[in-house]
């Protein structure tokens, strides 16, 4: 691979980078304000594109907006804590389920079965690290205790995956949609 190829800009990426800041603002949403979909953006960017760069890159812009939102919008900083850094093998569980599904890409119902599996394990293992991680390490919660982290485990573990869960499969639906529709309009052309 060339320069030209490692930098060039990716139509997908962009659309999954825009969607990520557009909704990085509250994590399980508001009346006025989606929720988080950088879960999903990091397993589809991993599924569709790959490349340690655009990894990073991807990094780079949830922190940008995360710092942006705390001191430009008044945004609460609340989960920013020594847990924070463990964002990363959180996204890189998504990243890495995404690229894993990479050999499953056609409408077959093993193929989807096989994706869904992967997208709930990997969004189960990705809020395991960042949930366990900012119970444990933040200075946010007083007094910790198993009995009380597996009380906020089991309030939040299930809006956390639908969330992620929503935007993936209905952007997959969408996508494999229109590669139907391409595919047939391209038989019918061919007659």
């Amino acid at each position: 691979m060339n320069l030209k190829q490692t930098i060039a800009i990716k139509p997908v990426a962009v659309a999954l980078m825009a969607l990520m800041a557009a909704t990085r603002f509250d994590h399980m949403g508001t009346a006025v304000a989606l929720p988080d979909a950088s879960l999903a953006v990091f397993f589809l960017a991993g599924l569709w594109l790959g490349g340690r760069y655009l990894f990073a890159l991807l990094l780079m812009e949830a922190a940008a907006v995360d710092y942006w939102a705390i001191s430009q919008m008044g945004v609460s900083d609340y989960c920013v804590s020594p847990a924070y850094a463990f964002l990363i093998p959180t996204y890189a569980a998504m990243w890495l389920a995404g690229q894993y599904c990479r050999s499953w890409q056609n409408l077959s119902l093993d193929h989807v079965a096989r994706q869904l599996i992967a997208l709930v394990t990997a969004t189960s293992v990705a809020f395991l690290i960042s949930n366990s991680s900012f119970y444990w390490l933040s200075a946010n919660i007083q007094q910790p205790s198993w009995a009380q982290y597996v009380e906020t485990f089991s309030h939040y573990f299930l809006s956390y995956c639908v969330a992620t869960l929503l935007y993936a499969v209905l952007i997959l639906a969408v996508v494999h949609i229109f590669r139907w529709i391409r595919a047939e309009n391209s038989q019918h052309s061919q007659i």
